[in-house]
């Protein structure tokens, strides 16, 4: 594993190297996409993380994996960062990237999971509501999690906001004692 600097000094290289091609929002919400993708999957957490692949056959992985859902320059960053070994700490270095890009625009992340795919009038009211609850300029990443069952679990910073179904089912069994 990285350490904070480290992860730090990734994201901040990659933000520099997106900012200069002009491709900074289409990085960042690609990576951002790719860190969820990473998240959820073991099995490419674990390839991507093992010493013992080759780094060429990860670097395949991902191009496999990505191929034309991502741009060209996503592509080759991500296959960098793995390259140079630090495949394990992917969403860190994603994560860390998109909140520094938000932060250049004076803008906080909101990391929001909804059952369903949100149209783009619906994100932006939420961003309005969920700037209005935080005191700032929020920017939405969305992420469709059908496992909440409806609703939406928002995370700003570390304030979690958890409209979700799943949440309030959870909610009910703690009170009724099941």
């Amino acid at each position: 594993m990285a350490t904070e600097d480290q992860i730090d000094g990734y994201a901040a290289a990659i933000l520099e190297f997106a900012r200069a091609e002009g491709q900074l929002a289409t990085i960042g919400d690609e990576l951002f996409q790719v860190a969820r993708t990473f998240e959820s999957s073991a099995e490419l957490r674990d390839s991507l993380s093992d010493p013992r692949l080759p780094i060429e056959r990860k670097q395949a992985i991902v191009s496999d994996l990505l191929g034309t859902r991502a741009s060209a320059l996503t592509v080759n960053l991500v296959n960098f960062v793995v390259g140079v070994g630090k495949g394990r700490d992917l969403s860190a270095i994603a994560d860390r990237l998109v909140a520094k890009a938000a932060a250049a625009r004076s803008r906080a992340v909101a990391e929001v999971r909804s059952a369903i795919e949100l149209d783009a009038d619906t994100v932006r009211r939420l961003e309005e509501k969920l700037g209005a609850a935080t005191g700032k300029t929020v920017e939405a990443k969305v992420v469709v999690d059908p496992s909440i069952l409806g609703g939406i679990i928002a995370t700003v910073g570390d304030v979690v906001i958890d409209g979700s179904v799943k949440g309030r089912l959870q909610d009910l069994r703690e009170e009724f004692g099941a």
